[in-house]
């Protein structure tokens, strides 16, 4: 999925986009049975949000629907409305993941939901 880089360095030259993306990867968020996991990740010092879609949800959301929904988190933050944002963005987010993978909620949930803190 092709976002935007991050806006600075957050470990040794690393952008926020390239930590986000390692972290996917580390979580093991793409190991869902229709490539449909996502990660909202966070850089509370930067009020920075990153977006990272497995491919079969990328290809069914497309760029521009993460890009509206990681610039409505920023500007909450910015705001100072830090559980308004994350609240809007995860509810966002479940809501395009609900209109293409509407699920009949039989399943278990293949990766959690818990929040992690690096």
């Amino acid at each position: 999925m092709a976002m935007r880089r991050g806006k600075g360095s957050i470990r040794s030259g690393q952008h926020a986009r390239d930590r986000a993306i390692e972290q996917f990867g580390r979580l093991r968020v793409w190991d869902t049975a229709e490539n449909n996991g996502v990660l909202i990740y966070l850089l509370w010092a930067e009020r920075d949000v990153e977006i990272v879609a497995d491919r079969g949800t990328d290809t069914q959301v497309g760029a521009e629907a993460w890009e509206t929904v990681r610039r409505q988190m920023e500007a909450a933050f910015r705001a100072g409305r830090f559980e308004e944002g994350a609240v809007a963005g995860i509810e966002a987010v479940g809501t395009l993941l609900a209109r293409h993978f509407p699920g009949d909620g039989s399943g278990p949930n293949e990766v959690s939901d818990r929040p992690v803190i690096l």
